[in-house]
């Protein structure tokens, strides 16, 4: 028996497979990425080195998956048809977001459209205080009206942000238990879930763009995962993490907004790794793609960490993406 791993790694141009065997021997393969499906050149690309170096998927004993999937959803705006609801008189967050841009004293810069459209965003009767207590019980008849509102405009996902549900979730966990009644296949998103911290537009933009690549993710990864199960893959598929890190498939696609550097981060946690085995402790890891650049500062051996981060939020005129 001889065992191996895969790793793989999907941008917006090219699809990179590499083979690590139990010897330490090292094996690439490089594609075209199939962005109508992206897993489709996965299969090939894995097919190809299998056959050349007569492995069997059995005897694979990890597959860990980068991928930019999700951050191009959101940067080309091809994610789901996601509505948000809202406390009422927080309807704009999105739009208000916060002062700083791209070029100080740039006058003619222009906000990037948020991911839900106004009429996609819809209020509810219900307040929390600061402090976690209930100063307005939820009337769920403003829910179930909200829902309608959205079904009717062909939502797929739904991202739910009430104020100060940091403090206490329970109204968001029953506007939930109410979208499970009216609306059981829809895909949804609570902030308390993802992100329960003060600070209302950074919860709010975080639960819409988790809510707005989940059906994505999730259609992608099944068939990824259906596609090494039914080549006979036994081992279960991790996904990297934007901070380096991996999860598995199952919880990346409840929490995608984890995975949306999934690529650009393999890149800089590689390019520590060489750095470390050169003996270089100061250096930039710029990872160059088809559709996003960047780049990361290692410094004194250490990768530096962001507490946050935008996706796409700097545009020029022409629309590209810093």
């Amino acid at each position: 028996m001889s065992g191996f791993s895969i790793g793989v790694d999907i941008g917006g141009t090219f699809t990179d497979v590499v083979l690590i065997q139990e010897n330490g021997a090292v094996h690439v393969a490089k594609g075209i990425s199939t962005t109508k499906a992206y897993e489709k050149g996965i299969f090939t690309l894995v097919e190809r080195l299998l056959k050349e170096l007569k492995l069997k998927p059995a005897d694979c004993t990890a597959v860990v998956h980068g991928t930019t999937v999700a951050t191009n959803a959101i940067i080309e705006r091809k994610g789901a048809r996601t509505g948000l609801i809202t406390t009422q008189g927080f309807r704009d967050v999105l739009e208000l977001r916060r002062i700083r841009i791209p070029k100080l004293y740039d006058l003619e810069w222009e906000k990037p459209e948020p991911l839900v459209p106004r009429y996609l965003r819809v209020e509810v009767d219900e307040r929390m205080t600061h402090k976690g207590e209930v100063f307005n019980q939820i009337k769920k008849e403003s829910v179930r009206e909200a829902m309608t509102t959205l079904k009717q405009q062909g939502v797929e996902s739904v991202a739910v942000s009430l104020i100060n549900a940091y403090a206490n979730p329970a109204h968001e966990q029953q506007v939930r238990e109410v979208l499970r009644e009216v609306a059981p296949d829809m895909h949804v998103t609570l902030s308390s879930d993802v992100l329960p911290e003060m600070r209302e537009y950074e919860r709010t933009s975080t639960t819409v763009i988790n809510a707005y690549v989940m059906p994505v993710m999730k259609r992608y990864v099944a068939s990824l995962e259906g596609g090494l199960r039914g080549a006979g893959f036994k081992v279960p598929l991790l996904l990297m993490q934007s901070n380096g890190g991996t999860m598995s498939a199952e919880l990346a696609c409840e929490t995608p907004m984890h995975v949306v550097e999934s690529g650009p981060a393999a890149g800089v946690i590689a390019a520590h790794h060489l750095a470390r085995k050169a003996g270089i402790n100061n250096a930039v890891a710029l990872d160059i793609g088809g559709t996003t650049a960047k780049a990361s500062l290692i410094e004194d051996g250490q990768v530096t960490y962001a507490k946050e981060y935008e996706v796409g939020a700097g545009f020029t005129r022409a629309g590209h993406a810093f």
